[in-house]
């Protein structure tokens, strides 16, 4: 076989798409292995809405209400899910981060593989994160007296969504990552994260903000997110009457599909991109 032959099959599109995933998969594997190793950063990053959970669930709980009843509780577990969705792409931001300022991103792109394998890597190995991340807090929300009425494929339903969510954003969190120029600018992000997830109907109806935050919080993608959850679940569900809320469900499904659409490319953009 000739010499140009031997190329174009390396060159082939299936050829390209098979080492991309297979060098993805690399990345994703030591990006777990090093999560196993050092388990104090999933404590960590649950330990934020476990403590939420106590105290909206217990000490402000008595004080809220849901617009149209229910307990505030069922009405809670739902958000304090997609909040901790949300939130994720700052620890997302701030490993890839730490990957940069000690070398490692430089040596992935000397290395020969997949221009997209650091970034896609770094997704796959995140939403495997998530996903534990969620399990815990499921558990704990049974601990608490929370329960799905749902049924099973609708409580599959609710988690996929959220896991959707969660999906989309990483790829805002590798971008900013790459962006930002050292750990502390990458710590400064929680300014961003924590206004995103909160202003939502994580913890209260956007009905009962004022008008100018309350459609701010209605078109947030997390709370078409926790809505839709909400209804999978068969908790509490307090939605007003704009077209945003009574199609939540939709804009569940369209909102990560549509983040992940424009995200994902500039993030493989800017990664290739980085000087040497």
């Amino acid at each position: 076989m000739s010499t140009s032959a031997i190329e174009l099959d390396v060159d082939a599109p299936e050829r390209r798409l098979h080492w991309a995933l297979v060098d993805g998969w690399t990345v994703a594997r030591r990006t777990l292995t090093h999560l196993v190793r050092q388990p104090t950063n999933i404590a960590w990053q649950l330990g934020f809405p476990i403590v939420s959970v106590l105290l909206f669930g217990y000490v402000f709980g008595s004080a809220m209400s849901v617009p149209g009843g229910g307990d505030y509780r069922e009405y809670l577990m739902p958000g304090m899910f997609g909040m901790t969705m949300a939130m994720g792409f700052m620890n997302t931001a701030y490993a890839v981060v730490i990957d940069s300022t000690k070398g490692l991103t430089d040596r992935f792109r000397s290395m020969p593989m997949a221009p997209s394998a650091p970034v896609t890597g770094r997704g796959l190995a995140d939403i495997v994160s998530a996903t534990l991340d969620l399990v815990v807090l499921a558990l704990t929300a049974l601990v608490v007296g929370w329960r799905s009425d749902g049924g099973v494929l609708a409580t599959l339903a609710a988690f996929g969504l959220l896991l959707l969510l969660r999906f989309a954003l990483i790829w805002i969190g590798i971008l900013l990552g790459l962006m930002a120029p050292n750990e502390e600018a990458a710590g400064g992000l929680f300014a961003v994260a924590f206004p995103f997830a909160m202003i939502s109907s994580v913890f209260v109806a956007p009905s009962q903000m004022p008008d100018w935050l309350g459609a701010i919080a209605a078109w947030n993608p997390v709370s078409s997110t926790v809505t839709a959850a909400r209804e999978l679940f068969g908790n509490p569900v307090a939605t007003s009457d704009t077209w945003i809320e009574q199609n939540a469900m939709l804009m569940a499904v369209v909102w990560p599909l549509v983040i992940t659409a424009v995200f994902v490319p500039l993030a493989v953009r800017r990664f290739q991109r980085l000087s040497r």
